[in-house]
């Protein structure tokens, strides 16, 4: 309830603030106002504003499709992100000859798709190992 709450008044200051830049800068374009250094800074400050709230919307919106999603529900243990399935490293280690030049296929792979579960690194690596070298 509380986050519903925060939502829909970012929403309600967002849409003012839009509203008032939208009037202050077409004031400005029609030359009703001068510009001077009050209404340099109070656009550049409705200008943050509005990011801001606009940032925090999508932000908070972004959240909670993510608690809501069935993947965030089935995701795999802190543990099973940062150890890689034993059968998976010994593969990789054999085709590659030693355990410093697998690990150097699978940093490859984090650098390049960042964010995957730690399997899946050490699966793309043997994969990639066994294009390149058929």
């Amino acid at each position: 309830m509380g986050q519903k709450v925060i939502i829909i008044i970012a929403t309600a200051i967002l849409l003012i603030t839009g509203v008032l830049l939208g009037y202050v800068l077409s004031q400005l374009v029609l030359g009703y106002l001068t510009p001077n250094l009050v209404t340099l800074l109070g656009t550049f400050s409705l200008i943050i504003i509005f990011g801001t709230l606009y940032y925090v919307l999508f932000w908070e919106f972004r959240r909670q499709q993510a608690q809501s999603s069935p993947a965030a529900r089935t995701r795999p243990s802190r543990r099973e992100q940062l150890e890689p399935d034993a059968n998976l490293k010994n593969r990789l280690i054999s085709l590659a000859g030693n355990a410093t030049a697998a690990e150097q296929l699978v940093n490859r792979a984090k650098q390049d798709f960042p964010g995957m579960p730690e399997n899946w690194y050490w699966e793309k690596a043997i994969a990639d190992f066994e294009s390149a070298n058929p």
